[in-house]
């Protein structure tokens, strides 16, 4: 399944954005985010209809086109679908729940059952493309493939209108993709050094956007992220009054700053490193929403911090928990080749790595730490049949190595973003965790518990073996291939110090190919290398929306690895290593080899 979609991911690399432009609807992206902006009317959420309100039903129309038209009127949710509801007669708009659940469809059906006077009956059947719950949190299908709903239709002043349906929203996925934007709400991670991304579809007039984002931060992360991100906008903190412009304006008509005024009420109360992480949540969150800058925080009508006083917040004042920050590669390009760790020099030339991992030739795959200080590799032993011939070894860049785990199969280890444990999968179904003291220079293995992954009895849970195992940047979630799946966890942290895997999030569905290979692009978005040769690249959101293929140009099949970085992608097919990139003259995206790798080499990158 591909969704067109328009994505507001501004962040992104030069050579991603022009292959998404290449196969995706058109859209504008930039380097970085500008910091100030001209005055602009900030509003507050309008519960009441407006003065013109939406635009009625075409007049005389048949009644399978008044069902056509009406499931694009369900994707304006204003006023609680008034849009909608002007489809219904007086007595269904009355009865309809739009509030029971709403299923985005495309290539809707609809199909006559039976029509007499002044009476039809309908069917509307179409394919099942996700779900979005009532906080705007997105999550694809990949259960019941398809939607069917019996319609009554009746005629009221010559008009057909809808007599009865069942509760819910139904929407066509283009009025959907039409109506609503991806948003991303930025929470704090359990150790309080880095903002996480929580994914929200919104439909909201760009006038009444700062005070939706704001209030769904108030209200809280997502059910399956809600145990394990913190954040500092919680009860008893309350916006106190209205959002308005930085100059104090409400409507935007004075001179003076742009930007944003926001007034927190209990905000002072919180001490300076949680007035710190508080202004990044909403920082963050308002400057992905491209509502810019200064950000003027009050709290209790008091400056949050007075070296902000005067001018504002920033984007650049709460940098260091942006997690685009640090996802960037620091550490350049290594790969394995002939078994050993090699690096690529920035002249093209390449040398072997110094130390134990350098100097072997056995090694299967292998992980540096973010800081490129630590690396993790699987090594193969090459014991006799019947015996357990992978090792996992743990050690130092340039210095020397030991092993910490045997299996007949070990997973590409992945590191956590501060170096403290390596994480991989032994046998397909046993997680564990190499954590590194880096006071004493020991490692401990623990087990992580994927009870809740495996107990589950939903026909979308993960299916052993899990043959690829990434753990994001922030630590908080993991992507995984489960029986050729795609799946996103959610990586949490127990009171006796181990961590589990649970909440299960399907993503990459539809792929027609089993998943070989997966690794995180940025914060919000994996990348996936699958079997065969029709879009054997791909991105996807971690909710599981804009799922977008990537250029094939140059590969040839089978791509075996990907390893990603914000800026930097890299694969792995039958012949070589090859750069996503972009040529200077034309800007097309295509796959460059990575000279002198040869056919057997994996790209080697931190994390």
């Amino acid at each position: 399944m591909r969704m067109r979609v328009r994505s507001a991911r501004g962040r992104r690399l030069t050579v991603l954005v022009a292959t998404i432009l290449a196969v995706v609807t058109p859209l504008t992206a930039c380097a970085s985010l500008p910091e100030s902006s001209a005055p602009e009317a900030l509003g507050t959420i309008n519960r009441e209809p407006t003065s013109e309100g939406p635009p009625p039903p075409v007049a005389n129309r048949d009644p399978d086109l008044l069902l056509r038209d009406f499931l694009q009127a369900t994707a304006d949710p204003a006023n609680r679908h008034l849009a909608a509801r002007q489809y219904m007669t007086p007595a269904a708009s009355t009865q309809w729940d739009d509030a029971a659940g709403t299923v985005i469809v495309e290539k809707p059906d609809t199909l006559r059952e039976s029509r007499s006077g002044d009476k039809a009956n309908y069917l509307i059947r179409a394919r099942k493309v996700g779900e979005l719950s009532a906080d705007g949190g997105y999550r694809p299908n990949d259960d019941i493939p398809y939607v069917e709903n019996k319609i009554e239709l009746t005629k009221i002043n010559g008009e057909w209108r809808i007599d009865e349906l069942p509760d819910g929203v139904v929407m066509d996925s283009t009025a959907f993709f039409k109506s609503y934007r991806r948003y991303v709400l930025y929470f704090i991670d359990p150790g309080g050094n880095m903002a996480v991304p929580d994914l929200r579809w919104l439909a909201v007039p760009k006038a009444q956007l700062a005070q939706r984002l704001l209030s769904s931060l108030l209200e809280g992360p997502q059910p399956a992220l809600a145990s394990v991100l913190r954040s500092e906008l919680t009860p008893p903190i309350a916006l106190r009054g209205a959002i308005t412009k930085a100059n104090g304006d409400p409507d935007g008509v004075g001179i003076g700053l742009g930007g944003v005024k926001i007034d927190l009420a209990g905000a002072s109360a919180l001490n300076p490193r949680e007035r710190e992480l508080l202004a990044a949540q909403v920082v963050l969150t308002l400057s992905s929403a491209d509502i810019l800058g200064p950000y003027m925080l009050l709290a209790d009508g008091k400056p949050l911090d007075e070296r902000f006083a005067a001018n504002g917040w920033s984007v650049a004042d709460v940098q260091q928990f942006n997690p685009a920050t640090s996802a960037r590669n620091q550490t350049g390009l290594h790969a394995l080749r002939g078994g050993g760790l090699v690096q690529i020099a920035e002249n093209g030339g390449i040398i072997p790595a110094p130390g134990y991992f350098g100097g072997v030739n056995n090694l299967q795959s292998a992980t540096l730490s973010p800081d490129g200080q630590l690396v993790a590799a699987v090594a193969e032993a090459g014991r006799p049949p019947g015996v357990p011939s992978r090792t996992l070894m743990v050690g130092t860049y340039g210095g020397n190595a030991f092993p910490v785990a045997e299996g007949f199969t070990i997973t590409r280890p992945s590191w956590t973003a501060d170096g403290s444990a390596a994480w991989a999968v032994v046998d397909g179904d046993r997680v564990i965790r190499a954590v590194n003291d880096r006071g004493s220079g020991n490692v401990s293995v623990q087990n992580v518990d994927i009870s809740g992954l495996t107990a589950a009895s939903s026909a979308t849970s993960p299916r052993l073996p899990i043959t690829e195992l990434r753990i994001s940047r922030s630590g908080v979630r993991a992507a995984m291939i489960a029986d050729g799946r795609v799946y996103v966890v959610v990586v949490v942290p127990k009171p006796d110090g181990k961590v589990a895997l649970t909440s299960a999030l399907p993503v990459g569905v539809g792929l027609s190919t089993a998943a070989v290979s997966v690794d995180w692009l940025d914060a919000d978005t994996i990348i996936i290398a699958r079997e065969g040769n029709v879009d054997p690249v791909s991105t996807v959101s971690v909710d599981g929306s804009e799922p977008t293929p990537l250029t094939s140009q140059n590969l040839t099949a089978p791509v075996r690895s990907v390893s990603a970085s914000p800026d930097h992608q890299y694969v792995a097919d039958s012949r070589a290593v090859l750069e996503l990139t972009s040529a200077p003259d034309q800007g097309q995206p295509y796959w460059r080899e990575v000279p002198g790798l040869g056919a057997n080499a994996i790209p080697v990158l931190p994390g």
